[in-house]
């Protein structure tokens, strides 16, 4: 790994710091090539501080540390790229990240979709919406509605129609997020549980 310190003539390079497990941003500092070798040294996030001009590892006092996980560079050689695993809130002021947003994994679209589905679960009319509508007919049938779609999956997945067989498993995937809303869980509960099951 080639690091270019001597860029901005300042021999620091920007840290980008990024929670291994749920890729947020956490906080950005410096490093210089001493803070990298003890960063690696020691597997704790170190930085240097220009306010302090010293070197500075997080958590040295409120004991929030940052375990290193891996360091990529970036194309220019002048950008770090660190995952960790952090023990506590990242910002001094006792925020996930520095931008006082909560540091939970998002499953992109996914996520997206389950708000949507939340959305029409509490604040449309059975009539407004089909979400609405099949959470008004109460969790038999929005499990019933499941079944169906797996069902449908199966068979398509035995014929050579690749269109049709992805759109049932779009329709099983929603059906199953609405049956996971109306037991009162989300995707994240059924990754945490595979994430137990790894070896």
């Amino acid at each position: 790994m080639t690091i270019d310190f001597n860029k901005n003539n300042d021999g620091l390079v920007p840290a980008i710091i990024q929670d291994a497990t749920t890729k947020n941003v956490l906080m950005l500092g410096y490093m210089n090539a001493e803070a990298l070798e003890k960063t690696k040294a020691t597997k704790l996030v170190t930085f240097f501080s220009r306010t302090k001009n010293r070197l500075w590892t997080k958590g040295e006092e409120s004991g929030n540390v940052l375990h290193l996980v891996d360091i990529k560079v970036d194309c220019d050689n002048d950008t770090l790229l660190v995952s960790v695993n952090p023990n506590g809130p990242t910002c001094h002021k006792g925020t996930d990240t520095c931008w006082g947003e909560a540091n939970e994994a998002s499953y992109g679209f996914i996520s997206k979709l389950e708000g949507v589905i939340e959305d029409r679960r509490l604040n449309y009319g059975p009539k407004e919406s089909y979400v609405s509508s099949l959470f008004a007919k109460g969790i038999n049938k929005v499990a019933q509605k499941v079944g169906e779609e797996a069902v449908e999956v199966v068979i398509e997945a035995k014929d050579n129609d690749d269109n049709l067989f992805l759109n049932e498993s779009a329709d099983l995937l929603f059906h199953y997020l609405m049956l996971l809303q109306a037991k009162g869980f989300t995707i994240k509960d059924v990754v945490d549980i595979l994430k137990g099951r790894e070896k």
